[in-house]
Formats: structure tokens, C-alpha cells, sequence
């Protein structure tokens, strides 16, 4: 047994809940509320649709069709009670969630739904986000998991020790908790992700003996490549136990000098100075009031000349100022203190601190698939009664929905992945 995790896991992220119920008010609407207004609120949402179709079924029998005007996918919903649309329309992707769990609304595939709510997400305007009060108490409640010192560790141990035995069920071999890079259709996950990594190390220009460090190095698997390919002094920290224990293990596999470390440490307390550094999907966990910090350390930590490759999740700059107005479910329920990066506020911070902006490269649809694949993993693990002892029923539909979420959001566009490589002039 893991002694970093709870009995009971997975509690600490659904204990979310609390912070973001409806509240009185929601219950008063509820009830007094004109039958014509779940109608003008399908309406709102028919009007926002510019690609793709819903087909609603509706709590009084009836279906109605939302868009279908323009090429898209084809979403299933069946509204099982109008308080899944109140919700919706008063918190958001928060309060669809909750709407979900509470059976208010289901449907055979939710990932076609979460691709129109992104591919139309300008369009929407604020259909699907938070408003009013219950903006302000998302938003109350998402501040309350800022990135400080002793925030950034509750926060990480929240997500990332839920046990390495859970992880490793439905991630590759190789424990990637990051998007993949797919050559062909055919590619298997565990090659994917050695492609990623790969990719990764290139932009680096390592050689025997370079210093690399790795800000928030997750299971191990870049530093055990690294090392194997370039046999470099690696450092990598992170600041999650679980985490650690088993990259420490990887790395003294390969590591046979005994020259590079895992360590137990925030970014902003890292030594250097190192020739590269590598960073991979970590950003988004450091909350954009954190992002000068992280770049600062960035800037601080490199040698002059020295390069850093980022993978990074980013939001469109279209949608970012509404999503950064609140709080959105994966905020509220899975990454708490997190921030989807604006590539444009990113760029500009990391140029005003001599980081060269170089050689972007996007691949969303690949993060998309490498979703699904996670998703079919996990499901077979539930099926087979592989789950470690301590997650109950409504974990693993949280999880599911979680995965379902991120895979409709790739799918949709309006949020992607990307590689870059920041250098260090000066």
C-alpha cells in the first residue's frame, strides 16, 4: 500500500463540491421560475451554435434540435430535469457538472457535447460560463487554491497523490501524464510518448554532461531518457512523494554514477545555473498570477545561451478573458490553483525576461486521442475490478467525466497543446 495516499482517496478533489454548490438561491429559482425560461435558455444555446447539432431530449417528452447549421459533430443530451439547464446557466461548466452527477442530465457520449461547447465557445459568449453571484463565489473559491508555497503543494498533492497504483493502471508503461505525439495512426501510446519525450530533448541541444534540470518531473520518464540518451547530470524536482519515489527509482536505474537527483522542491527555490531545462505540461498547475515567477525562474536558472522546452496547454486568447473571469470544472474538481495558458500574456512575459520565443509546434488532436486512449484504459481497469481499494463509485464517474471533458475540449479546438523552446539571450 502507498503510504502517501488516504484510505478513502480521491476525497480531497471531490470535496470541491462544497465550495461550489448553487446555494438558496438556486433552489427559490427553481421553484418559481416560468416554464418559458428553460426554452429561452435553449434558445440562448441554439443561437450560439454555428457548427454541429444537439439533439435535447426534454424533460416534458418533447426533442428539440439546437444548431445545425453549419458542419459538426452530433451531441445525444437527455435533460432528465430543468435544473440541469439552471445550473448551467448560473455556473457554468461547474454547475453542469454538478448537474451530471446529480442525474439531472446524461447522454450515450458526452465527449460530441464538450466539442461543441469549445468549437462554439465564442459563439456562446456567456451560455456556458458562470455569472452573477455565482461567478463570484467560483471565482472566491479558485482563489482560495492559489499557487503560494504551501498552496502549490495541496494543491499537487491533491491531483498527483492519489497513488502511483491508480496512475499506472491507465497510463502508458511508461507513466506520461502529458500528451503524446502520434507519427501514424497505427502508433501505439507507449511509442507516442517516447516521441514526445524525444521531441522534447531535441529542441535542447544536450550532449555529455550538460546540466538539465526538469521543473515538475512527474513518474521519471524524461529523465530516465535523458540520461539513457545523452548522459547528462539531470535534476529534477516535483512536489508530489508519490511522484517522487518512483522517478528517484527510474533514475538510479540508469543513472548508474550516481550523478543526477530527484528533489522535494518549488520552482521558485531550484539552484542552478543549468545549460537546459525541460518543463512538460507543468505551467498550467502554477496559476497565471504565478506565471512571472515561473518564467523568472526560468530566466534565472539558465545559462546564458541556454535553452528551456516548454509543452504547455493553451486556451484560445478569444475565450481566455471570460474563462479567467471564473472558474471552470476542471478548475473547481481536478487541477485546483490551475490556469489554462494565453499564449500572447505567456510569450510576452517570457520575452520581457530575455527568452526567446522559438519554433512553436502544435498538436491538439493528438492530445485528443491520447485522452481517449486513457479513457479506454481506465474503463477497462473499472471493468475488470483492477481499481486500487479506496475509490468509491463516484470518483470514477468523476474521472471518467474529467477524461470525457478534455477530450471534447482538444476535439474542439478552442483549447490545444504545443511545444516551444525559450532561449536564453544575453
Amino acid at each position: 500500500m502507498n503510504t502517501h495516499v488516504s484510505p478513502k482517496r480521491g476525497k480531497g478533489l471531490l470535496r470541491a463540491d462544497r465550495a461550489f454548490r448553487s446555494g438558496g438561491g438556486f433552489a427559490w429559482l427553481m421553484k418559481h421560475a416560468p416554464s418559458g425560461l428553460f426554452h429561452r435558455m435553449l434558445d440562448r444555446i441554439d443561437a450560439g451554435l454555428d457548427s454541429g447539432t444537439i439533439e435535447g431530449h426534454l424533460p416534458d417528452g418533447s426533442v428539440r434540435l439546437l444548431g445545425g447549421r453549419g458542419k459538426g459533430p452530433v451531441a445525444i443530451v437527455h435533460l432528465h430535469s430543468w435544473a440541469a439547464l439552471v445550473r448551467l446557466a448560473l455556473s457554468g461548466s461547474v454547475g453542469w457538472y454538478r448537474a451530471w452527477d446529480k442525474g439531472e442530465w446524461s447522454s450515450p457520449d458526452p465527449v460530441p457535447l464538450f466539442d461543441l461547447f469549445m468549437r462554439n465557445g465564442e459563439a456562446l459568449g456567456e451560455s456556458g460560463r458562470a455569472r452573477g453571484p455565482w461567478r463570484w463565489m467560483n471565482r472566491l473559491a479558485h482563489r482560495l487554491n492559489r499557487n503560494d508555497r504551501r498552496g502549490a503543494k495541496r494543491n499537487i498533492h491533491a491531483h498527483y497523490d492519489l497513488g502511483n497504483d491508480f496512475y499506472r493502471l491507465w497510463l502508458d508503461a511508461g507513466m506520461n501524464y502529458s500528451s503524446a505525439r502520434f507519427a501514424a495512426p497505427d502508433q501505439t501510446l507507449e511509442e507516442a510518448q517516447a516521441a514526445k519525450v524525444d521531441a522534447i530533448l531535441d529542441r535542447l541541444d544536450l550532449r555529455s554532461g550538460s546540466r538539465l534540470l526538469e521543473i515538475g518531473c512527474g513518474w521519471g520518464a524524461l529523465a530516465e531518457r535523458a540520461v539513457e540518451r545523452h548522459d547528462v547530470l539531470y535534476t529534477g524536482i516535483t512536489l508530489s512523494p508519490a511522484q517522487a519515489e518512483i522517478a528517484a527509482a527510474r533514475l538510479q536505474a540508469v543513472d548508474l554514477g550516481g550523478r543526477s537527483r530527484i528533489e522535494l522542491c518549488d520552482y521558485r527555490d531550484a539552484q542552478g545555473p543549468y545549460d537546459a531545462i525541460a518543463s512538460v505540461e507543468m505551467v498550467e498547475a502554477v496559476g497565471q498570477g504565478y506565471w512571472p515567477a515561473y518564467l523568472d525562474a526560468i530566466a534565472r536558472l539558465l545559462r546564458p545561451g541556454g535553452k528551456a522546452a516548454i509543452q504547455y496547454i493553451l486556451i484560445d486568447d478569444a475565450l481566455f478573458e471570460r474563462y479567467a473571469l471564473s472558474s471552470d470544472f476542471i478548475q473547481a474538481y481536478i487541477f485546483p490553483g490551475g490556469c489554462l495558458i494565453s499564449e500572447s500574456r505567456f510569450r510576452a512575459l517570457a520575452e520581457a525576461r530575455g527568452l526567446k520565443w522559438r519554433n512553436v509546434r502544435r498538436f491538439g488532436g493528438d492530445y485528443a486521442e491520447t485522452l481517449r486512449q486513457w479513457r479506454e484504459r481506465f474503463d477497462a481497469a473499472v471493468a475488470g475490478n483492477q481499481l486500487p481499494a479506496g475509490f468509491d463509485e463516484r470518483f470514477v464517474r468523476l474521472w471518467r467525466y474529467y477524461l470525457q471533458y478534455c477530450e471534447g475540449g482538444f476535439r474542439g479546438g478552442g483549447i490545444d497543446v504545443a511545444q516551444v523552446t525559450l532561449e536564453k539571450t544575453g
